[in-house]
């Protein structure tokens, strides 16, 4: 049994081929053994990702089905917005998430709603940050109750949509599963800047095997720059791939780097919602790109805007 097979055991419910393991019965009172860590270096040693890197980021993950009770039984529902670097050794698997943040369904926290969302939101934090090794951010947003400032932008900047800059239809599309010579040099221009984004990406979960759907963001500087066609003929490439959502944007991030060699680069994978969590990784050159591009999204207490897709 390798270690993803491993992973892929403890969970309850279904496993990754379908068979039942166990019946799953949601906790009445908050269970952070639910969670399981799995470290980032298991797909980083493939792609020759290491502390040498240049690679700076963080992973925010939007949670929409968190819900739990005052002492008088009513129930909270909020939205959580979980944010960690990705320096940390590892990331929590996302269907370990799920059942732990369910268990908090029945669990009572206080009287009041400032107290029990407190309460609740150190409770994650806690928990998330013993499992990863590493410093956490939890908020949690309600509507209705409280004055939540209006989210931003997930990426800020321009990015015109691949799908636009080439023609699609006279293009062909071979290739799905990853290989880095797809990404071709622009001999042809004379621009040292590239920005696109395309909702073409799709790979599937490396436990369940189901597919996760996403919009890519890449934006770059340097002496080479990649065509725009061998881009989205990349991006599609794929969709036979089995990772997690932070080793897609690893793997594109690595690939560019290796290839083009760039001063600066970003790359952003926003994924849509499955299970009622999102994930959305971002890997850049340095902290500064991070901020320009993406700072709303890594930022604490803000819920951002993301397409009607996501």
């Amino acid at each position: 049994m390798n270690k993803i097979e491993e992973i892929a055991s403890v969970h309850l419910g279904k496993a990754g081929d379908g068979s039942v393991v166990k019946p799953y019965v949601t906790p009445d009172h908050v269970d952070p053994t639910l969670l399981v860590a799995i470290p980032r270096q298991l797909n980083r040693d493939h792609y020759g990702i290491n502390q040498d890197t240049l690679m700076h980021g963080y992973d925010t993950w939007n949670a929409y089905e968190v819900s739990f009770l005052l002492d008088n039984g009513y129930p909270i529902n909020v939205v959580a917005k979980i944010i960690y670097s990705s320096e940390s050794e590892c990331i929590v698997e996302s269907k370990s998430l799920k059942l732990y943040l369910n268990s908090f369904n029945m669990q009572k926290f206080s009287k009041t709603y400032d107290k029990a969302i407190d309460l609740a939101a150190a409770k994650i934090q806690i928990d998330l940050s013993i499992l990863l090794g590493t410093d956490v951010s939890v908020d949690l947003f309600t509507d209705g109750y409280f004055n939540i400032t209006p989210g931003e932008s997930a990426f800020r900047g321009t990015f015109p949509h691949l799908e636009e800059i080439v023609e699609v239809q006279n293009m062909d599309f071979p290739f799905y599963n990853e290989n880095p010579d797809i990404l071709k040099i622009d001999h042809e221009t004379e621009h040292n800047l590239f920005s696109a984004k395309s909702n073409a990406l799709r790979s599937n979960c490396r436990v369940t095997n189901q597919p996760d759907w996403g919009d890519v963001y890449i934006a770059m500087e340097g002496e080479s720059i990649p065509t725009h066609k061998s881009v989205l003929q990349y991006i599609v490439s794929m969709r036979k791939e089995n990772h997690f959502h932070e080793e897609i944007c690893e793997c594109i991030y690595k690939r560019l780097l290796d290839k083009f060699k760039p001063e600066h680069l970003i790359v952003g994978c926003l994924y849509t919602r499955r299970g009622g969590i999102d994930i959305n990784p971002v890997r850049a050159t340095s902290m500064e790109m991070l901020l320009r591009y993406s700072k709303a999204l890594m930022t604490p207490g803000i819920l951002v805007n993301k397409t009607m897709r996501q």
